[in-house]
């Protein structure tokens, strides 16, 4: 956590900024490996400063498929390479200052072996990074979480075969 005098809204802000006041295309994966799924813990995203879980993605950015966006931000985010499969859920995100169409696709390893490692987002600074971690989280785990601890897409997963049940989700 940032070492300055902020407040927690005034953290959560700073490190929001760069998303603010644009409609945002964000390309998510889910990984789900061994009855667990994939998920990167995101800082300034929940009041109190609690962990905001949601699947690795990110930002498509002009020039680029989505598919190949999905695997960039598996690459920055995971250190993971991985294939895209079928597309499953679309979220549409909207509060005041942020607004995103998230599209969410099946992933798979290409290395069934490889391990995660939490990467950075080139979008902030070393110090003002949103990513603090990587966990494969069961649906027992996900559970025990606060709904506001993770992302919509997740807060009814009773099982990992339900990550799978395509779904469109508007606010």
């Amino acid at each position: 956590m940032s070492t300055s005098s902020s407040t927690p809204d005034t953290l959560s802000d700073s490190l929001l900024q760069a998303y603010t006041g644009q409609v945002r295309v964000r390309v998510c994966g889910l990984l789900i490996h061994q009855g667990a799924m994939l998920l990167a813990a995101h800082r300034g995203m929940v009041t109190g400063g609690a962990p905001f879980w949601s699947p690795p993605g990110g930002g498509w950015q002009f020039g680029e498929t989505i598919q190949e966006c999905l695997r960039r931000e598996f690459r920055e985010e995971t250190g993971l390479e991985v294939t895209v499969g079928r597309f499953l859920h679309l979220h549409e995100f909207k509060t005041d200052s942020l607004q995103a169409l998230e599209l969410f696709f099946e992933v798979k390893l290409v290395d069934e072996h490889a391990t995660p490692t939490l990467g950075s987002d080139p979008e902030h600074a070393p110090e003002a990074q949103l990513l603090t971690e990587l966990a494969f989280l069961t649906p027992r785990q996900l559970g025990e979480l606060l709904p506001t601890q993770l992302h919509p897409i997740l807060r009814h997963v009773i099982s990992p075969d339900d990550v799978f049940i395509p779904y469109v989700l508007f606010q």
